[in-house]
C-alpha cells in the first residue's frame, strides 16, 4: 500500500492551523505519516498541535504523527527538514490553512495508481481556492494539463499548485529546496523533481487540495515575481524566459 507523508510547516499559525489538522485527522486512508514542523511559534499554534496529538491518540487512528518545534531559517528550511524525516512513498506539503477537499481524498489518490503499476515519480491534481471559513472562491486560474505534464510545462507558469504536487520520496530527497530563494523555491523544486521523474508523471483526475487564499507568495508578490524570473532563466534560458514574460504581459493587457 502507498504511504503518504504529509508535511505541515507552521509559524504563528494559530488562526488557521486547526482546519488543516482536522482535515488530516479526518482522512479515511490509513497509511499516513503526518509531520508537523513548527518554527518555534510564539502564539497558540503548539497548543492546537498538542490538542491534535491527543485527539489522534484518543481516536486511535493509524496515522503516525511526528511533531517538531524549534527555530529554523524560514519556510523552505522547514520543508527540507520535513523531507529529511519523511518515511512515506510520496511527500506532499499541506501548510497551515490548506485542507483536503474530502475525507477520502488520499484514498482516491492512492487508488489512481493501478495495481502492479510502478509508482510514478509525480502525482498531481487540481486546486480550488477557498477563504478562511472554507468557502469556495474559485478554481485556480492556472490549470494543469490532463496529460503530458513535464518540467518544460512550467515555462508557462506554475501550472500545478505546490500543495497539489505529490513527489515520490526518493526524488524529493535528491532534490531539496534551494534556500537561496526566499519566495519561489517551490517553483524551482517542482521543476527539478519533474526533471528527475522524466515521463513518470501522472494526473489523478480530481481536485486534491483547497488552497487558502493569501499565502507567503501572495503577500510578497513583487519579490516572488523577481525570483520566478530568476528560476525560469536558470531552467529555460534567457530568450525563452523573456519571450514568455512578454506573452504574460500581452495577455494581461489584452484581458483588460
Amino acid at each position: 500500500m502507498i504511504r503518504f507523508t504529509i508535511i505541515t510547516c507552521t509559524y504563528n499559525a494559530a488562526t488557521v492551523v486547526g482546519r488543516t489538522l482536522d482535515s488530516v485527522l479526518s482522512q479515511t486512508y490509513h497509511h499516513v505519516e503526518h509531520l508537523v514542523i513548527d518554527g518555534a511559534s510564539r502564539d497558540a499554534t503548539m497548543q492546537l498541535v498538542r490538542a491534535y496529538e491527543k485527539e489522534s491518540e484518543e481516536e486511535e487512528t493509524d496515522h503516525e504523527l511526528v511533531i517538531v518545534s524549534e527555530p529554523d531559517s524560514g519556510l523552505y528550511d522547514a520543508m527540507n527538514k520535513g523531507i529529511g524525516m519523511a518515511k512515506g512513498d510520496y511527500i506532499v506539503f499541506l501548510n497551515a490553512g490548506d485542507v483536503f477537499p474530502s475525507p477520502d481524498t488520499l484514498e482516491l489518490i492512492a487508488g489512481s495508481v493501478g495495481d502492479g503499476e510502478a509508482l510514478p515519480g509525480v502525482l498531481y491534481g487540481d486546486t480550488d481556492i477557498v477563504d478562511k471559513s472554507g468557502r469556495f472562491l474559485r478554481h485556480r486560474r492556472l490549470q494543469p494539463p490532463r496529460e503530458g505534464l513535464s518540467w518544460r510545462s512550467f515555462r508557462h507558469g506554475m501550472l500545478v499548485c505546490h500543495q497539489a504536487f505529490y513527489a515520490r520520496a526518493d526524488l524529493a530527497k535528491r532534490n531539496l529546496y534551494d534556500l537561496s530563494y526566499r519566495y519561489s523555491a517551490d517553483v524551482d523544486w517542482c521543476i527539478r523533481v519533474m526533471k528527475d521523474a522524466g515521463e513518470s508523471i501522472k494526473y489523478v483526475g480530481m481536485v486534491v487540495v483547497n488552497y487558502l487564499e493569501g499565502g507567503l507568495t501572495t503577500k510578497n508578490h513583487r519579490r516572488s515575481l523577481v525570483e520566478r524570473f530568476q528560476v525560469m532563466r536558470h531552467h529555460y534560458g534567457l530568450p525563452v524566459t523573456l519571450w514568455m514574460h512578454f506573452t504574460f504581459v500581452f495577455r494581461a493587457i489584452f484581458k483588460k
